[in-house]
């Protein structure tokens, strides 16, 4: 990490208001912290990144550091929070401004094939994220922060038809197209040329949602799922 970077990342205390200065040093050391280890997990990786090497670029002690994170796994998770919750961010912002459900779906879509691309999201999420955090763990964090913009979307989309749907039955829909988004990701984030891999998952999931448009557009009925008495 450069000198420029590191400066970059060293704790200020901001004012903020009905705060002591010593809760506004913790907020900001603990800030530092996860500034440095996300910069760190993303060029390095998880098991390359020391905790020495990250107490020096956030210029804290290892006291500062067990202070808010029991260790490396702890202070990964954070980080692990935060570039999710911003990748939700960003696709809930492309989501907005969309009235109709299919413009609404290729938005997320583009958005989310976008979020993978990025060098932290490829590296913290998909590549480090299930060996670090655990199968279940993972999925408890993937499910809570970008799973609620798939039930949106999918809301919407079964939305544009005459489909009686109830709460189960959208939920079973949400979680088999967030397993289909889940692995296009991964594979996208391992292409050799994520661009091109991008627009073919784009391609190929624009043909299922122009499956469900022309199925809304002509009032088919879809199945009940209930097996015949």
């Amino acid at each position: 990490m450069s000198k420029s970077s590191v400066s970059k990342l060293v704790p200020k205390v901001p004012g903020v208001p009905g705060g002591s200065r010593r809760q506004q040093y913790s907020a900001s050391t603990k800030r530092a912290l996860v500034d440095v280890a996300e910069e760190l997990f993303t060029d390095h990786g998880y098991a390359a990144t020391s905790l020495d090497a990250i107490v020096a670029g956030a210029r804290v002690t290892k006291g500062a550091l067990y202070h808010h994170f029991s260790g490396k796994q702890a202070l990964f998770e954070a980080v692990f929070e935060r570039v999710e919750t911003d990748a939700a961010k960003h696709i809930q912002k492309a989501l907005r401004g969309n009235r109709d459900p299919w413009e609404k779906a290729r938005a997320g879509l583009r958005a989310f094939l976008g979020v993978v691309q990025e060098p932290r999201y490829r590296r913290i999420v998909i590549q480090e994220g299930p060996s670090v955090l655990g199968y279940e763990r993972y999925r408890e964090q993937e499910e809570r922060s970008t799973f609620a913009n798939v039930v949106d979307i999918v809301r919407a989309v079964l939305s544009a038809g005459t489909w009686d749907l109830d709460e189960d039955m959208l939920q079973t829909f949400a979680r088999i197209f967030f397993g289909a988004m889940s692995s296009a990701g991964e594979s996208v984030s391992s292409a050799e040329d994520p661009i091109a891999a991008a627009l073919r998952v784009e391609t190929a999931i624009g043909f299922i949602l122009a499956g469900f448009q022309a199925l809304a557009d002509t009032g088919v009925e879809l199945p009940t799922g209930v097996p015949p008495t």
